[in-house]
């Protein structure tokens, strides 16, 4: 005697699988908009401390020293490494202790992390490090 009448497994397979999908946290790719305040362009100026070249977005983390000579480690979000790439920007550009100014957008948590449209060298080269497409002034904050 069959216990499984076999014309029901693909439809309990099926089943499980989407209760076992649908119970998952996906990873979405977000916004600018979500993360980050287009009312609030930035400017940041200093030394490098880590560069992350990684998909779908990079990041560079940078000691920023305030009036007052307070430290505050910064995160900015860049575009992907492949993109970065193409622009000429590659880990070898920002070694540890770079000195850079980071133009773009605070995040809306009002932590010390943003989104990076234009990075500048103390050589005064400039990188377009991320898009912001949705940023209503991300041509005003990339001049």
């Amino acid at each position: 005697m069959q216990l499984l009448n076999t014309r029901f497994l693909g439809p309990i397979v099926l089943a499980v699988t989407s209760v076992i999908f649908a119970s998952t946290p996906a990873n979405a790719h977000h916004a600018f908009s979500a993360e980050f305040d287009s009312n609030q362009p930035i400017q940041v100026k200093g030394k490098v401390t880590k560069l992350e070249l990684v998909n779908p977005h990079s990041w560079l983390y940078l000691d920023v020293q305030d009036a007052s000579g307070n430290v505050t480690n910064w995160g900015f979000e860049f575009g992907t490494p492949f993109g970065l790439r193409q622009k000429g920007l590659a880990k070898s550009t920002l070694p540890i202790g770079t000195e850079v100014t980071i133009k773009g957008y605070r995040a809306k948590s009002g932590k010390a992390f943003g989104y990076a449209v234009v990075t500048v060298l103390a050589d005064g080269r400039s990188f377009e490090t991320g898009g912001a497409q949705d940023a209503p002034t991300a041509r005003e904050v990339a001049q």
